[in-house]
């Protein structure tokens, strides 16, 4: 009884809340608070109590003590996060109604790389850690950081970061030469078609798109790139139709996620029993036996290609990389590389990485029964706990045959081919098979 008042007290203490009687409400949580059992209505009594409270350190202390009844309480740790200055309320959108992205030219600062010793251009070195100076080949070597840290998924959904993707030309200044140039949409470095300075954009500015996390850097240049497409081709006796043209380098974005939670199941096993088990002729009579349980789901670096243009190739290259060797990003590892931004935005990508946990488990939770059939499955406990957004590296071609243009996609770390020509085989499975669930094969 006493629940089912605070209950009451609670929803009167939130109208109150809404038409700006915070005093009122407050002696509503109050009251409330001291009679509910439920963790999931006492997270949401703290957090309201949290926004009519006016002290900083009283709302942080009931903000602290919602989350202590619920983790993944999305509105507390996003005010939580305005109050540690992590995220600006400026930046937040209204989920009833995102922006309008913008159309026309978006004006782009960009960090400019150049020789401190010559002035001339600098490059990224595919020796994995400096970039060289193409006129005096002095060399800058890059900190050798692994990238650990993610980031937090409900802060970035809070902003249009979480769901902005680029739609837009980049305008330039290029402080070299003074030249005005164009980045086509969708990349994050050029070089000045005028004097050749290498550009990278910087976004961590940009309020509607999020900059890479961690990057993996080349490994070796284009001559062994085409060693190693030459091989290929000869392997699996693919014959050109016309030239191939040499493999262009770039940088193609991963997205990772971590999903945890659980997923709930109903399982059925169906016994025999007897009616009189001291007649010889008894009859057996069908006894079912159900259970509804909780299985627990810890999914790490789910991922997730960002580059949708490139269709599966890329997603069957994307498990080839060794993603342990993630560099924490530094603009500098793309001196004279192009790299693409995700086409993807990041809170469509969290909903395929989700749906993938998902299968996944549904996959595994027979394994963990002996004898019971899984007959319902609910994904309503699984969160998107955290992310990063990972830069690849890759040559890509194409090979000519019957009148088409079939991609080729190496990877840059390792040298594993993959392409989409009819009739070549190729390994599947790895670490992350199950991405042939985003593949649909």
């Amino acid at each position: 009884m006493s629940e089912d008042y605070g209950k009451e007290l609670l929803r009167s203490g939130i109208i109150e809340a809404k038409s700006g009687s915070r005093a009122s409400a407050q002696r509503y949580f109050d009251r409330a608070l001291s009679m509910l059992e439920d963790h999931d209505d006492l997270a949401d009594g703290w957090f309201w109590m949290s926004e009519v409270l006016e002290d900083a350190a009283e709302k942080r202390k009931a903000l602290e003590n919602c989350l202590a009844h619920d983790l993944h309480h999305a509105r507390a740790r996003r005010a939580l996060a305005i109050l540690d200055g992590k995220l600006k309320a400026d930046d937040l959108v209204n989920p009833d109604q995102l922006p309008v992205s913008v159309d026309g030219v978006r004006d782009a600062k960009a960090d400019r790389f150049i020789c401190p010793n010559c002035g001339g251009r600098m490059s990224f070195a595919p020796d994995g850690q400096s970039l060289v100076c193409d006129f005096c080949a002095s060399k800058d070597a890059l900190a050798d950081k692994t990238s650990e840290e993610e980031k937090d998924f409900i802060m970035a959904m809070a902003t249009m970061k979480g769901h902005g993707k680029p739609l837009q030309e980049q305008a330039f200044h290029c402080d070299g030469c003074g030249a005005e140039f164009f980045l086509p949409p969708g990349r994050i470095s050029a070089s000045c078609v005028y004097c050749g300075s290498v550009h990278v954009v910087s976004l961590e500015n940009v309020k509607d798109l999020l900059a890479p996390d961690a990057i993996l850097p080349h490994q070796f240049d284009q001559r062994e790139a085409t060693r190693l497409l030459i091989e290929w081709v000869e392997t699996h006796r693919i014959t050109p139709q016309k030239k191939v043209d040499l493999p262009r380098g770039l940088y193609l974005p991963l997205w990772t996620f971590d999903i945890g939670g659980a997923i709930e199941y109903t399982a059925e096993l169906i016994r025999y029993e007897n009616d009189d088990e001291d007649s010889l002729f008894s009859r057996s009579q069908p006894k079912t036996l159900r259970i509804t349980e909780h299985y627990p789901v810890i999914a790490n670096d789910i991922p997730v290609p960002a580059a949708r243009k490139l269709g599966s190739v890329y997603s069957k290259l994307v498990p080839t990389f060794d993603l342990k060797a993630l560099k924490l990003y530094d603009p500098r590892y793309l001196a004279n590389w192009p790299a693409d931004i995700y086409d993807l935005p990041m809170a469509g990508a969290s909903l395929d990485a989700r749906s993938l946990a998902y299968k996944k488990s549904q996959r595994d939770i027979p394994n963990s029964l002996s004898g019971y059939k899984v007959i319902r499955t609910s994904s309503a406990g699984l969160m998107v706990e955290s992310f990063k957004l990972n830069l690849l590296p890759v040559w890509m071609t194409e090979i000519p045959q019957n009148g088409k243009e079939y991609l080729v996609l190496i990877n840059g770390q390792n040298g594993e081919v993959r392409a989409n020509l009819p009739g070549v085989k190729e390994e599947k499975g790895g670490l992350f098979g199950f991405l042939d669930d985003l593949l649909g094969e």
